[in-house]
C-alpha cells in the first residue's frame, strides 16, 4: 500500500460530521462563558455606578452575578470533556471508519453506549434550548435600553420630555423596588449610554447570545449525526444476517438437500473407532 492509499484511507475514516459538531460546540461554548463571564462583570459595575448608590441595594444581585459566574466555570469543564467524547463516539460509530477499518459490526456494550450518548445528547439539547432563551434577556434590556438613547439623542431639542424617558432597572427585576435611585433618566441616561462600559457589555451579550445559540447547533447536529449513524449500523447489522440466512439456503438448494456436518454425530459411526475389547 502506497503513502497515498494510506493517507487517503485514514482521511476516509475522519467522522467530518462529528468534528464539525464538536468545532461548533468549542467555539459556541467558548463564546458563551467568555463573554458571559465578562459581561456578568461589567453590569455589576454600571448597576454599582448609575442604578444604585446604596451596597445593600444590589448586594443580592451581586451574588446571584458570582453564582452565574460558577455556573459559567462549570459549564465549559462540562461541555470540552463532553465534546471531546462525542468526538470519540463519532470516530466509533462512523460509517466511514465502518466501510474503511472493518465490518459493520458493533457489540452490545457499544450499542448501548451509543444509544446512551443519543440520549445525553438530547437532553442537553432540551436543556440548553433553555439557556438559549435565558440569555436572549439581558440583549432585550440592553436592546430597550440602546432604543430609548437613541430616542434621547432625537429629542436633545425639547429637554422637558427627554427627562420623562428613563429606564428602570427594578422593572426586570435587577434591583429591589425601594433602590435609590433605581432607573436613569434623560440626559443621564444618554450619558450612560455612551460610556465604553454599556457599549462593551452590550456587545458581550450579544455575542455570548450568538455562542449560545451556536452550541444548540451543534449539540442538535451531534444528536442528528449519532442517531442517523446508529441507525445505518443497525440496518447493516439485519443485512448481513439476512445475507447470511440467504448464502445458507443458496447452499442447500444447490446441493439438493439439507447441510449436515461432515463430522459423526456419534463417535461409534467413525471408521477410525477401535473394535469392542481392542486396548
Amino acid at each position: 500500500m502506497g503513502c497515498y492509499d494510506c493517507c487517503m484511507r485514514c482521511l476516509g475514516g475522519v467522522p467530518y460530521c462529528s468534528l464539525v459538531a464538536t468545532l461548533l460546540c468549542f467555539s459556541g461554548i467558548a463564546l458563551f462563558c467568555g463573554c458571559g463571564h465578562q459581561a456578568l462583570t461589567e453590569t455589576e459595575r454600571l448597576i454599582e455606578t448609575y442604578f444604585a448608590r446604596n451596597l445593600q441595594d444590589y448586594i443580592t444581585l451581586a451574588y446571584i452575578i458570582q453564582y452565574f459566574q460558577y455556573v459559567i466555570y462549570g459549564l465549559a469543564s462540562f461541555f470540552f470533556l463532553y465534546c471531546i467524547v462525542l468526538l470519540a463516539e463519532g470516530f466509533y460509530t462512523t460509517s466511514a471508519a465502518k466501510q474503511t477499518f472493518g465490518e459493520f459490526r458493533s457489540t452490545m456494550c457499544g450499542r448501548c453506549l451509543s444509544s446512551s450518548f443519543i440520549v445525553m445528547t438530547y437532553v442537553l439539547a432540551v436543556l440548553w434550548l433553555l439557556v438559549f432563551a435565558f440569555s436572549a434577556l439581558p440583549v432585550y434590556f440592553f436592546y430597550n435600553m440602546d432604543a430609548t438613547c437613541h430616542t434621547i439623542d432625537v429629542l436633545t431639542e425639547t429637554p422637558a420630555s427627554i427627562n420623562q424617558l428613563c429606564v428602570d432597572a427594578r422593572q426586570y427585576g435587577l434591583l429591589p423596588w425601594n433602590a435609590v435611585p433605581g432607573k436613569a433618566c434623560g440626559m443621564t441616561l444618554s450619558t450612560v449610554c455612551k460610556t465604553r462600559e454599556y457599549r462593551m457589555t452590550y456587545d458581550l451579550y450579544i455575542a455570548a447570545f450568538a455562542g449560545a445559540g451556536i452550541t444548540l447547533l451543534a449539540l442538535v447536529h451531534c444528536f442528528l449525526h449519532l442517531a442517523v449513524n446508529q441507525a445505518y449500523l443497525r440496518r447493516l447489522g439485519h443485512r448481513e444476517k439476512e445475507w447470511g440466512y440467504d448464502l445458507c439456503g443458496r447452499l442447500q438448494g444447490d446441493r439438493g438437500e439439507a447441510l449436515c456436518s461432515p463430522y459423526p454425530a456419534n463417535p461409534s459411526d467413525s471408521a477410525f473407532s477401535f473394535p469392542a475389547g481392542a486396548s
